[in-house]
């Protein structure tokens, strides 16, 4: 009797004619058997997945719930989550315009951008900021909630005053105001919103209609040009404690746009992977400033500037970032040898999944390196 799992898949991948064989059916069966259980086994509300493979989707779907109590399910294509960090990588995006515009220079002190910023015992760069070795400390507290409506100017006022916590250059400690100040900088050279700017350069000429900002608590629209419908596909988002899921507590994210306020769906996301595979973002020597990792006293920080820079367990190469926020968890990595890229957005605020994940995403690429090994083998046969 044929598996009724296997006869789905092959008959949705059917009319792309991109999945050929049953060893990479396989292995997509193996994939949304782990991924469903996440939901069967409330682990987590609702998730989205895609995956491309030299720029064409191999598998995307939605899993669970946007809402848990009207049963409205996740929509793989239309889905809107909170994207956490993942907000970094298209800040890193548009600074790197700027870098190749002339406007901002990495290695310039952050005050020739900020001068009304407290001056601290150390000068710092923009270049360090990016790569997190500042020395400008994390959230406290309750901070990571925070449901004030700051403008990025404004929310300086929650950490200006404290001292450094280290020499800049000296160490590493990943924190998201470092890119709050990037931000402020950004549009303090440029005259420009923040998140205009990075509407023009990035998500418009990326073909990304469903990532935005948050409400700008000023009032401006951040929607311009935006689909009107957006609003209505987003999830909500989940907290989970030991009673199960509940809704998270209000945030506003606008303030930290570029280091964890953006919201967007996997398929768009994806795009931005794709267009960094295919080499359409800037120049190669400015993006391999940002994807290369630093190095503190000898030692890596697997970290470039906004990207996660790193190996995964198998010793394949790969860039990208892991995101946790207030009812939002993310996962996006290219892989250049693999020409594949992977994003996953779920609705609640960390899961306790990642294994989990990590296991889907080298499912997908061993199932993929077995066919390409498979197809050499065949056509030397023949």
């Amino acid at each position: 009797m044929a598996n009724p799992i296997l006869t789905y898949l092959k008959n949705l991948f059917v009319s792309q004619r991109i999945i050929g064989d049953d060893v990479v059916l396989g292995g997509l069966v193996e994939a949304d058997m782990l991924l469903q259980a996440l939901v069967d086994k409330q682990k987590v509300p609702g998730l989205a997945i895609a995956v491309l493979k030299e720029g064409r989707p191999i598998f995307q779907r939605g899993y669970g719930y946007a809402d848990l109590e009207n049963k409205t399910r996740i929509h793989p294509q239309k889905t809107i989550f909170r994207i956490a960090s993942i907000s970094k990588p298209i800040a890193a995006t548009a600074l790197a315009h700027m870098v190749e515009e002339g406007i901002i220079n990495l290695d310039a002190s952050f005050y020739d951008y900020v001068p009304y910023y407290p001056k601290k015992q150390w000068d710092f760069t923009i270049r360090q900021l990016a790569g997190h070795t500042a020395g400008i400390r994390g959230y406290r507290g309750m901070e990571y909630g925070l449901n004030k409506p700051y403008s990025i100017k404004e929310s300086i006022e929650i950490f200006k005053d404290d001292d450094l916590l280290f020499e800049p250059g000296t160490d590493y400690l990943y924190n998201s105001y470092g890119w709050v100040l990037i931000s402020l900088a950004m549009q303090e050279v440029s005259g420009i919103p923040f998140e205009k700017y990075v509407r023009e350069k990035v998500l418009v000429p990326l073909g990304m209609t469903a990532t935005f900002a948050p409400e700008n608590p000023k009032g401006s629209s951040n929607l311009l040009g935006i689909r009107p419908n957006l609003m209505a596909e987003r999830s909500l988002c989940y907290s989970k404690n030991r009673f199960g899921f509940r809704e998270a507590v209000p945030v506003n994210n606008y303030y930290k746009l570029a280091g964890g306020g953006y919201l967007s769906t996997v398929g768009d996301i994806a795009k931005l992977g794709r267009a960094y595979l295919e080499g359409k973002i800037l120049n190669g020597e400015i993006i391999s400033r940002f994807l290369t990792s630093k190095t503190i006293n000898g030692k890596p920080t697997y970290y470039g500037l906004g990207w996660q820079v790193s190996k995964d367990k198998s010793g394949r190469s790969y860039y990208g970032h892991i995101g946790n926020g207030v009812g939002g968890y993310s996962n996006f990595f290219v892989y250049p040898e693999e020409q594949m890229v992977f994003t996953v957005l779920v609705n609640c605020t960390d899961p306790k999944v990642q294994k989990e994940l990590d296991d889907v995403l080298r499912i997908f690429i061993e199932y993929r390196s077995r066919t390409a090994a498979k197809n050499r083998c065949k056509r030397k046969s023949d």
